[in-house]
């Protein structure tokens, strides 16, 4: 891809999964990413694997849920490599106590809602403020947040995880309608179902089959289809989108 080589990406959430994928990929295409989660050790383990290929790669620890965490991070990767030129954003919090106890309103737990809103929803807005001074320093840059199509899925649980991830859809919009003629683009990617190490381990095999029921491709998607899109839209290659959340779903979700 075009435009990748040489830049300075920021994953916030890149330890594993989509966010792992994605660190590689980018570092395939000639990037440098500095690999930010809260599991330093699998951010760690991410970018030794990274630098063994021969690419570029910093663990850096933090809390997406903590505000100056977030300011140490985005400090932290400009000061080890002298700028940012992307940023994607990808951490949620996806443990039992919180994607476990997401239930319909009559059962809501307020204290989940606040929870999913301030990593999932929250802290991509402080994440986004802190590198935009740096992106318009410099010219331009490229973001890109994690949405998903729970945000527009109408599942009857998990209400509290949706409203965050729509709310993903209006922060990518307004980023790319308040900084674009600047130079700032900003998209996102919504998942369905993707074959996670933490999906396999938990989830039953009728939940799989009931996965590769509701979409249109014949196997359900691994974090690698994702990190090529994002890959793509940090690229030089996506220089005319913006503003968009783009489904990387295997057809599940069916939108204009």
């Amino acid at each position: 891809m075009r435009g990748l080589h040489g830049k300075r990406i920021v994953i916030a959430g890149g330890a594993t999964g989509i966010g792992a994928a994605s660190a590689t990929r980018l570092a395939e295409e000639g990037a440098s990413v500095v690999v930010g989660d809260i599991n330093m050790d699998a951010a760690q383990a991410t970018a030794r694997r990274v630098t063994d290929a021969g690419g570029a790669a910093l663990a850096v620890e933090f809390d997406l849920a903590d505000e100056r965490s977030i300011q140490a991070l985005i400090g932290q990767a400009v000061s080890e490599l002298g700028g940012i030129d992307g940023l994607y954003n990808v951490g949620a919090d996806l443990s039992g106590d919180t994607m476990g106890r997401d239930t319909d309103l009559l059962g809501m737990d307020p204290a989940v809602w606040r929870r999913n809103h301030d990593v999932n929803l929250l802290g991509y807005a402080l994440t986004c403020r802190e590198v935009i001074p740096y992106l318009l320093a410099q010219g331009g840059g490229v973001i890109v947040n994690t949405s998903s199509g729970a945000a527009w899925g109408g599942d009857p649980s998990r209400p509290a995880y949706a409203a965050s991830k729509a709310g993903v859809g209006a922060l990518t919009r307004h980023v790319a309608g308040r900084w674009g003629k600047e130079g700032i683009r900003c998209n996102g990617v919504a998942p369905g179902v993707v074959m996670t190490d933490a999906f396999k381990q938990s989830d039953s095999e009728d939940v799989k089959a009931w996965a590769l029921r509701s979409i249109r491709a014949p196997r359900l998607g691994e974090p690698e289809d994702l990190a090529a899109v994002v890959a793509f839209l940090l690229s030089d290659d996506s220089a005319y989108v913006s503003g968009q959340v783009w489904s990387v779903c295997g057809g599940w979700s069916l939108r204009e």
